[in-house]
């Protein structure tokens, strides 16, 4: 679907002009090459898969769907959400390929929102889009956690999980991401191509395993037709609910745009990481459906089993303990591809953020460590926030259930944003009816931004729905809370720091309706804070 441009591109011949032009379109957005660009393309799409894996991830919350229209709200949904999910990617991919930097979404609406609620909305987005990755990063230690120690209950059935068991182990994933990110930088180019063939290779091993192992395997007008119930509410109620499974599990595909500054040709590559992310995703995550649907058993035995883990128990009932044994560790590896993946991007965005003074202390949380070129004093704070959400789980189960809303949230608000601030701009006296870049969408851009917009609403507001009837303080989904505490951290920073220091991309090229060619958006674009700009 991206057209590429024939003007104004850089010889993919000469890497040297590549690398110059990169650092030349940062510098143009008013901000300074920090980091070394050491990604090439199969890294970055590693990087973005490891973090995206859909397929294990859809594991982790496979019995979400099996009560709230089983198992064919769960395969059909999942096809719906990867349609309109791209529509989504591309938006964000083309926006990516005209400003590739570090903040993201965050800069984007700085770039394109209307001139009297650029500064305002790009600080929200920063905060939803830090806070996002953030909890997503405590999300994958403490589900990673989880698969450690219910491999531990599988080859031990007398050890008993404790909460405090699953938070310890959690810290120790953390600090094993920080101590890799911090000391390690120079690795993650090869590292992601390798969790890259490592999680592809780990999704057929465990798809045709249990596949070929599983001698009881349910019918198909049970995996594709027959309509399941246990959440107390109506069947339309039902399956929009077993949508969120799937939206869940097609999420963080935009990791690569926190990495551009860090991307060799990240105009042309970042965008297709995007992209390519949520194909490998909805293939993989679809087979991976079909095949666990297939394997379940009795969905009351996988839901309540003793590893605390419904796709352990989905591995045990088809191949045994010790084939069992075999693929959660494998899940176990995958989990701690997604988890440093999820620190490296979450130390970006800190990064990121604070270099725009949307933070206290922003000056000590936008160094960069000079010897390896790394965002360290990021990292930290990532790793320490990661370790503050799991301390939740101490207190109570429906606590970290909450860490896990904010995290899902805050990546789906983080998403709509840049496209409202896009389609807003239309009704102003500067409409963005076209973006510069390597690539664009052509006559497509502005229908797939509004497609992409109605869907992220939509998911947005479901997020909030309680799961099961009666709804009691147990049960309760406590999402609409967690995006009340987001806002209210963003007040208070906001008229603490970011009110008087916040700024954010300072100049850009976006195509104003009526002009005939790009143009740079005099400096304080993201901010409002150069008077010039909105006179």
């Amino acid at each position: 679907m991206f057209t590429k441009k024939s003007e104004g591109s850089v010889p993919e011949s000469r890497a040297d002009d590549v690398s110059q032009a990169e650092v030349a379109a940062l510098n143009k957005l008013g901000y300074n090459q920090e980091l070394k660009r050491g990604f090439n393309l199969i890294g970055i799409i590693g990087f973005s898969f490891a973090i995206v894996t859909s397929w294990s991830a859809l594991g982790g919350v496979l019995i979400i769907g099996v009560t709230s229209g089983g198992p064919p709200v769960i395969v059909w949904s999942w096809i719906a959400i990867c349609v309109l999910t791209l529509a989504v990617a591309y938006s964000l991919a083309e926006m990516c390929s005209a400003y590739p930097v570090a903040g993201g979404q965050y800069a984007w609406v700085a770039l394109f929102a209307p001139k009297s609620m650029r500064r305002t909305m790009s600080y929200v987005c920063g905060w939803f889009l830090l806070i996002g990755i953030l909890a997503m990063g405590a999300t994958s230690h403490f589900v990673t956690a989880n698969f450690i120690l219910g491999l531990a209950t599988l080859n031990n059935p007398s050890f008993v999980i404790e909460r405090w068991h699953t938070v310890l182990v959690g810290w120790a994933i953390a600090a094993s991401t920080l101590v890799f990110n911090v000391f390690f930088t120079r690795l993650l180019n090869a590292t992601s191509q390798g969790f890259l063939i490592l999680n592809l290779s780990s999704f057929v091993i465990v798809v045709v395993t249990i596949l070929a192992m599983n001698n009881n395997k349910s019918s198909a007008s049970f995996v594709f037709s027959d309509f399941v119930n246990l959440t107390g509410f109506s069947d339309s109620y039902a399956a929009i609910l077993g949508l969120l499974q799937a939206a869940f599990g097609m999420c963080c595909y935009d990791s690569a745009s926190r990495m551009t500054e860090e991307i060799k040709d990240a105009r042309k590559q970042a965008p297709r990481a995007i992209v390519l992310s949520v194909y490998i995703g909805f293939v993989t995550g679809f087979v991976f459906l079909v095949a666990a649907c297939f394997c379940i058993g009795d969905v009351e035995a996988v839901a309540t089993g003793p590893t605390g883990v419904p796709l352990i128990e989905i591995f045990r009932y088809s191949t045994g303990e010790a084939g069992a044994s075999g693929l959660a560790a494998l899940i176990v590896v995958v989990g701690y591809g997604a988890s440093y993946g999820l620190t490296a991007t979450g130390g970006r965005a800190v990064y990121a953020f604070a270099r725009d003074h949307g933070l206290p202390f922003s000056a000590f949380f936008s160094k960069v460590r000079t010897s390896n070129a790394t965002p360290v004093n990021g990292l930290c704070l990532t790793v320490a926030v990661q370790w503050a959400l799991l301390a939740i789980y101490f207190g109570a189960v429906q606590g970290f259930n909450t860490v896990i809303a904010i995290a899902t949230e805050g990546f789906y608000v983080s998403y709509a944003l840049p496209l409202l601030a896009r389609l807003l701009s239309l009704m102003t006296s500067e409409p963005v009816r076209s973006i510069g870049g390597e690539y664009h969408l052509g006559k497509w851009s502005i229908p797939l931004n509004a497609i992409g917009l109605v869907y992220l609403l939509f998911t947005v507001i479901t997020f909030n729905f309680p799961g099961l009837s009666p709804v009691t303080a147990d049960n309760m989904n406590y999402t609409s809370a967690a995006v009340g505490v987001i806002m209210f951290i963003a007040l208070i920073t906001w008229f603490t720091t970011g009110r008087r220091h916040f700024r954010g991309p300072q100049s850009g090229g976006v195509v104003l309706d009526g002009e005939k060619s790009e143009i740079g958006v005099k400096n304080g674009v993201g901010a409002g804070v150069n008077e010039d700009h909105d006179k």
